[in-house]
Formats: structure tokens, C-alpha cells, sequence
């Protein structure tokens, strides 16, 4: 597939996976502009194994020299090369894009705002995970029992600087003998936070299983992004009644099933 033809076809993933979360996002030249500032630009991912990968950056202020842009990477199976860019955008925004529209709505539809003292000065909105392979049901579980965040605090802290916001991706899995734990800042691998990932006791199966999480953080003096939902247009409806302020925070997964639910 030509250069110009992926384009079009992760574009108009975008679009689809966007409306999904009750975004209007259009084309618009190199970039899949939405409300307000906001846009999805793409780049091409580096590297042979490209066909099935997909580079998005999320802009927050389009037109600003110095905007931010959370870039995010996602890899999609499939039997064609359209499907499998398809099915890479749908984990983008599953796991990423929802992370970024919570950001601005902050009404916990999209994601949680989980209590992070363990960062003290950050705020941390975080999406749902993405489990997926060979009897998946009990990383699954662990996830929707256990707060991953908090045990890599530690590794992350001299990570942060700035106001953010800042991107931290993990992806854990594999199988016992043969597993797989990375966590990105930035875009980045941070082997401390990776190496406090694969030092949890999350279950290593008989069979390849993996999980794919995305967590925003931001600085609590930073001040707050402008809405992205569509002027005028209507708000989403909730996907669950919220937990009372004294509640534990829901696992990863469990928001996850709310995402499959609701077709995401």
C-alpha cells in the first residue's frame, strides 16, 4: 500500500473510532482535525514491520508552535493490510484516545481520575485496558484486581519533568518462561519503570497473552485543556453510574468490558 493510501485509510479509521467516543473529527489535509484545537496527526512508523502499525499524535492546540502532542503507537492483526491498520486504530482509541477526550471532558466516561499520592503534584487519567490473546481471562482478572500505577511510581518520578502532559504506555504479557514487560514516558522506554513492570506477580500463563495500557499524566498547577466535545452537540451518555469518592478505583479491565459493551 502506497504512502498516501495508508494515510486514507488510518484517517478514516480515525474518523470512525472517534465518532465512537462522540467526537466529529474530518480530514483535513496531513491531519484528521476535530472540535476546538484539536487533531490527530500521523506519522509513518519506523522500521520493516510498519504494515500493521500505526503512529498517531494527538494534538491538544493546533496552530501553536509549541502544542503538545501525546504520540502514542499501536500495532493491529488482520488478514489484509487494511485490517490490520483498522484494527490498530480501534486499540489507539480504545486504549489512548479515550485517555485524551476524558482529559478535556473530565466527567469519567471515557476513564478514570484514580487518587495517585505515590505522585505527589500529578493528576493521572487512565484508560482502559486492552487484553487480548490466549486465555486472556486471568491477566484479565489481575488487572481489574490490581493498581499497576503505583508500584512503578517510584521508577517514574525522576521521569517526569514539566507540566506535562505526559504519556506512559505499558504493555505487559507473553507466556511463563517467555514474557514481555515494557513501559514507555514519552514515547520513550524507561527501563527502571519496565523493569518494576515485570517485577509484579501478574499471572504468566501456558500461552501467549498480552495487555496494553495508557496513562495521561499532568501537573496539577498545569491549567486545563479546552473541551473537546462538539459545540452544541450532545454528550455522551455515561457508561456507569460513578463509584462514590470513597471507593476503591475500578480495575483497568473493568472499564475495558464497558469499552467492548459499548462497541468500542
Amino acid at each position: 500500500m502506497h504512502p498516501q493510501e495508508r494515510l486514507a485509510v488510518i484517517q478514516r479509521c480515525v474518523v470512525r473510532e472517534m465518532a465512537r467516543l462522540g467526537q466529529v473529527f474530518l480530514p483535513d489535509g496531513e491531519v484528521v482535525r476535530g472540535p476546538g484545537t484539536t487533531a490527530v496527526a500521523v506519522r509513518e512508523h519506523p522500521g520493516d514491520d510498519g504494515a500493521g502499525h500505526v503512529d498517531l499524535g494527538f494534538v491538544l492546540q493546533l496552530g501553536r508552535a509549541d502544542a503538545p502532542v501525546v504520540w502514542d503507537c499501536a500495532a493491529g492483526l488482520g488478514k489484509t493490510e487494511e485490517e490490520k491498520l483498522a484494527n490498530a486504530v480501534k486499540m489507539w482509541a480504545t486504549t489512548t484516545a479515550s485517555v485524551l477526550v476524558e482529559l478535556a471532558d473530565g466527567r469519567g466516561v471515557h476513564a478514570d481520575h484514580p487518587d495517585l499520592p505515590e505522585l505527589p503534584g500529578w493528576h493521572a487519567v487512565q484508560g482502559p485496558a486492552a487484553v487480548f490473546g490466549f486465555g486472556n481471562e486471568h491477566l484479565a482478572a489481575w488487572l481489574a484486581e490490581h493498581r499497576v500505577l503505583p508500584a512503578l511510581a517510584p521508577a517514574l518520578r525522576a521521569e517526569l519533568t514539566g507540566a506535562g502532559p505526559v504519556g506512559v504506555k505499558l504493555f505487559l504479557g507473553g507466556k511463563a518462561g517467555d514474557d514481555v514487560a515494557e513501559v514507555r514516558v514519552g514515547g520513550e522506554v524507561s527501563e527502571a519503570a519496565s523493569a518494576a513492570l515485570r517485577a509484579l506477580d501478574w499471572p504468566r500463563g501456558e500461552r501467549l497473552c498480552w495487555a496494553r495500557l495508557f496513562v495521561l499524566l499532568t501537573a496539577e498547577r498545569a491549567a486545563p485543556v479546552t473541551a473537546v466535545v462538539p459545540t452544541g452537540a450532545a454528550a455522551p451518555a455515561p457508561l456507569r453510574v460513578p463509584a462514590p469518592a470513597a471507593a476503591r478505583p475500578r480495575g483497568l479491565f473493568a472499564r475495558w468490558r464497558e469499552a467492548r459493551r459499548a462497541g468500542r
